[in-house]
């Protein structure tokens, strides 16, 4: 979300997801409220500072640490604040091991992602500190059924080795798939509730996800292509929800909530689906993050995505 005001933020979101709220991110506070920062601060036993070049390892925590969990806590203070009573789905997210691991830097300045002994300590910890987190949400808000979001706008570049060394010259190498699939199975066992993995890149793996047992995927809908559309059709056949991004996260003119579910429709029915499962099988959402829009944008696209999902329930057809 836009902004600096964790209150404003949690009412916002409170106020126009009555039936999905979730935890907002506020990047434009600056190094550990954006998503890195944020998810470095959640990190058991494994600590992050910043440099010019980006976010690195650490031998103990220092202030960008602290300030990362300060600002996670103003932003959980805010958010137990507004949902007093409420009970129902409720997201928090976090960046997912693989966007996590090519963002971090080793103390040699080369991403993590080409180290697999830093990745595995990298996904271990951040298992333990989402289950940590993950407790933290749920005693706060005792009436909430936990989503856990992953953020992992670089997967796809980990599986293609397509992720820049720190020279900008060459490539890391590509991960391979079953590792990729464990960690993300890892840390969907160590939520103790349903996962999403969220990318806004083109060619998401949705098989991959699916065999890592994720409960949906959240994806920009107007990225897809026609040979991602079988594995679509298996994902929802076999309970995958898909979360759709099919409204623009950045200002500008926003079509009536009607139009924009009508690819999906148009999606359903060339997959052969039953229209009656729209409901079941899709949430509608942004395209992706909304931190870079006008407070009032940003605002009404939630508001319109609650119309267009309405609408896609009323007229499946």
């Amino acid at each position: 979300m836009p902004g600096g005001d964790a209150r404003e933020a949690a009412k916002t979101v409170t106020g126009s997801l009555e039936t999905f709220p979730h935890l907002p991110e506020l990047p434009a506070r600056g190094p550990g409220a954006d998503m890195i920062g944020r998810t470095l601060g959640m990190l058991v036993e494994l600590y992050a500072h910043v440099e010019p070049s980006g976010w690195r390892i650490s031998d103990r925590p220092g202030r960008d640490t602290r300030r990362a969990r300060a600002w996670l806590g103003e932003d959980l203070d805010a958010l137990e604040e507004f949902t007093q009573g409420y009970e129902g789905p409720l997201k928090v997210s976090a960046v997912g091991p693989w966007t996590l691991a090519s963002a971090l830097e080793l103390r040699n300045g080369e991403a993590a992602v080409s180290d697999p002994g830093a990745c595995r300590d990298l996904v271990a910890s951040l298992a333990e500190g989402l289950r940590g987190h993950l407790a933290d949400v749920r005693r706060r808000v005792p009436g909430a059924q936990v989503v856990l979001q992953l953020d992992e706008p670089s997967l796809t570049s980990v599986l293609q080795g397509r992720v820049k060394s720190a020279s900008g010259y060459r490539t890391h190498r590509a991960v391979d798939r079953v590792v990729v699939e464990g960690a993300l199975r890892d840390l969907v066992g160590a939520a103790q509730g349903p996962v999403v993995v969220h990318s806004c890149a083109p060619e998401v793996p949705f098989g991959l996800l699916r065999r890592a047992g994720v409960a949906g995927v959240s994806f920009d809908f107007s990225l897809l292509t026609e040979r991602e559309e079988e594995a679509i059709g298996e994902a929802v056949e076999g309970g995958t929800a898909l979360f759709a991004g099919v409204v623009p996260g950045v200002d500008g003119r926003l079509s009536d909530p009607a139009g924009s579910v009508m690819g999906v429709r148009t999606l359903w029915r060339r997959l052969g689906l039953t229209p009656g499962t729209l409901t079941e099988s899709v949430v509608v959402t942004p395209s992706c993050g909304l931190a870079g829009a006008s407070p009032a944008y940003a605002r009404s696209v939630l508001a319109h995505c609650v119309r267009a999902a309405t609408s896609l329930a009323d007229n499946p057809e």
